[in-house]
């Protein structure tokens, strides 16, 4: 039996802590963890946050449970996947902290490549960009639910890197309805913080798929020209 809380060996720090959330993803979520476990770079280790998966989703990701796969599962009752993501920065111990969400994927060099970037500026304490979108690329606009935006004018959550202490001095994502990636984009921009941003599309949104994130929540919000689920 699969405890809440994975019981892991103690480590060096790693350079990266992927922060991966799910909510009855099983299929979805195999896919991103292939993923990871591809990464060219190793120095990393994963926080993957269940947030009340009623489907069969402990027993898929078993395979990648095993010693030496350095992801650590979580299991909570459902509290929303802002909640859920700012467990998993609070539980991460790596110097960078990252995220995949469930339903996307990492090319094989995208912490290899971003790695090379923070190695090569160590002043930066955040950075974001190089997404590949796959799908429908346009989103609801968080200022009016009613209009569709494209996701070249948005910020991506899940190609932030952010060190840890900075990440939880700002007590992590806001909890809202849509656009905590880029009210988190904002707010660190008002700190002193170092920010650069970088054009290697590596970070795979996938937006083809009913179960994305804002296709959810399109969904539930009623809008026109979502698919409804």
């Amino acid at each position: 039996m699969l405890s809440d809380e994975m019981e892991r060996d103690e480590m060096p720090t790693p350079f990266f802590s992927v922060v991966i959330t799910t909510y009855n993803r099983a299929v979805l979520l195999t896919r991103a963890l292939r993923s990871l476990i591809a990464q060219t770079e190793n120095n990393w280790e994963a926080i993957l946050i269940d947030d009340g998966s009623t489907d069969d989703t402990r027993y898929k990701i078993l395979p990648y449970l095993k010693e030496g796969q350095k992801i650590r599962y979580v299991y909570q009752s459902s509290s929303g996947s802002t909640y859920a993501k700012n467990r998993g920065i609070f539980l991460s111990s790596g110097k960078y902290i990252t995220f995949l969400d469930s339903d996307d994927e990492y090319d094989p060099l995208h912490l290899e490549t971003r790695k090379q970037i923070l190695l090569s500026d160590p002043s930066i304490d955040f950075l974001y960009g190089g997404v590949k979108i796959t799908g429908d690329p346009y989103v609801p606009d968080r200022y009016d639910y009613n209009k569709k935006i494209h996701l070249a004018d948005c910020v991506v959550g899940g190609s932030f890197f952010v060190r840890k202490e900075i990440a939880v001095a700002m007590n992590g994502f806001a909890e809202m309805p849509l656009g905590s990636d880029a009210d988190f984009f904002e707010r660190i921009n008002k700190t002193s913080a170092v920010v650069a941003k970088s054009t290697t599309a590596t970070y795979i949104y996938h937006r083809e798929t009913a179960n994305s994130i804002t296709n959810n929540l399109a969904g539930s919000l009623n809008l026109p020209g979502f698919l409804q689920v």
